[in-house]
């Protein structure tokens, strides 16, 4: 029998917390990006742009920086990406926001690389101090799978860029990540009620989803004792 096809932004949500992607999956909201999602994916493809705009027009941008020190660390992302020869392949890729399918899941993928087959995500928020965010790279191994999968080729790494903080950012699909892939797969497709609470209340202060859930968050004038 076929298994459905999972979505990417399932996978990523399921990994960030499996109850969140149960009460996604039911409601029946679209959950349309604000308009500055497309303002910050939109600066992906334009680096060389923002490298040499002055600080004035940078300012006008959804950048998480001061004009000047989102140079500086976009100018060493340039960089440090040139010196390894993929810079051009970043911001030159062809492909763009492209509809992937695979054996086991699908979704868009923001760019694709060539030479070696590489996808890449882009992130609207901030990067962690190292690597990626585990959601992330849930979902940066599933869009690997896919491509993989549709190229009939092997993808070894993928990309993750947060082009509102100039960072680019590259991850092997190593051992550890597939199987943390393969382990949120299962779980997404065993969604039949709303699972487990998570643990960790810090990921239930922004999420949407927090009252129909039933946790208690505690506002920052409760923390002070107010």
């Amino acid at each position: 029998m076929t298994r459905a096809l999972v979505s990417l932004s399932d996978l990523r949500t399921a990994a960030y917390c499996p109850r969140k992607c149960y009460y996604r999956q039911t409601s029946d909201d679209d959950g349309e990006p604000p308009p500055v999602v497309d303002s910050i994916r939109n600066l992906a493809t334009r680096y060389p742009e923002l490298l040499s705009a002055p600080a004035g027009a940078l300012e006008a941008e959804p950048i998480a920086a001061t004009p000047i020190q989102y140079r500086e660390r976009l100018g060493a992302t340039r960089d440090r990406l040139e010196a390894r020869g993929h810079w051009n392949r970043l911001t030159a890729a062809s492909v763009q926001n492209t509809y992937v399918a695979g054996r086991d899941c699908h979704g868009i993928v923001h760019k694709v690389l060539e030479d070696p087959l590489e996808p890449v995500l882009i992130s609207t928020g901030s990067p962690p101090e190292q690597g990626v965010w585990d959601s992330q790279s849930v979902h940066a191994v599933g869009a690997a799978k896919a491509l993989s999968w549709e190229h009939d080729q092997r993808v070894e790494h993928a990309w993750l860029e947060y082009p509102a903080h100039g960072v680019i950012r590259r991850i092997k699909l190593s051992t550890r990540r597939k199987a943390r892939y393969r382990r949120v797969l299962r779980s997404v497709r065993e969604l039949d009620g709303p699972p487990a609470r998570t643990t960790n209340r810090s990921k239930c202060s922004a999420c949407e989803f927090a009252t129909k859930c039933g946790v208690r968050t505690r506002t920052l004038r409760s923390l002070l004792g107010f």
